[in-house]
């Protein structure tokens, strides 16, 4: 994992993070998320693992939700306070991997949440210029 929690600090969060049940447990709710397991990542999020926890590639749960199309499981995640914004460790957000993926209906969920469609690497501007999706183009303010 990239981080165990938001603005962790000292030595006990560090090894937190090696201990291999927390590290099967963060395993576990990431494969939720990717799965749109809403119920079970809302709930695991509410206990306290953190709404922006990523993987070793810098994946949130959120990106992962996005990236495979669980609008549910994006809503809920960004209730709890997921950033839409928050990049991957290549600088892909959330959005731009939902423009990728054709996911429109979770374009328009991160949009109402705030993401920047200008944000990452590529962006999701870029992305839409690329795969000629002129609607989304016209959604983001962009000819």
């Amino acid at each position: 994992m990239s981080e165990t929690t938001p603005g962790a600090q000292g030595p006990e969060s560090i090894e937190h993070a090696h201990d291999p049940e927390v590290l099967q447990l963060a395993a576990k709710v990431f494969d939720l998320a990717r799965q749109g397991d809403t119920d079970t990542v809302a709930a695991y999020v509410d206990a306290g693992v953190p709404a922006n926890l990523t993987n070793d590639k810098g994946d949130s749960l959120l990106m992962l939700a996005a990236y495979h199309g669980h609008v549910a499981t994006v809503e809920a995640l960004l209730q709890r306070g997921a950033d839409a914004d928050r990049p991957n460790d290549r600088g892909q957000t959330p959005i731009a991997g939902a423009v990728f993926k054709g996911e429109d209906a979770i374009v328009r969920l991160l949009l109402s949440h705030g993401a920047d469609p200008a944000a990452g690497s590529p962006s999701a501007v870029d992305t839409a210029r690329m795969f000629e999706k002129k609607e989304l183009l016209e959604l983001f303010g962009e000819q």
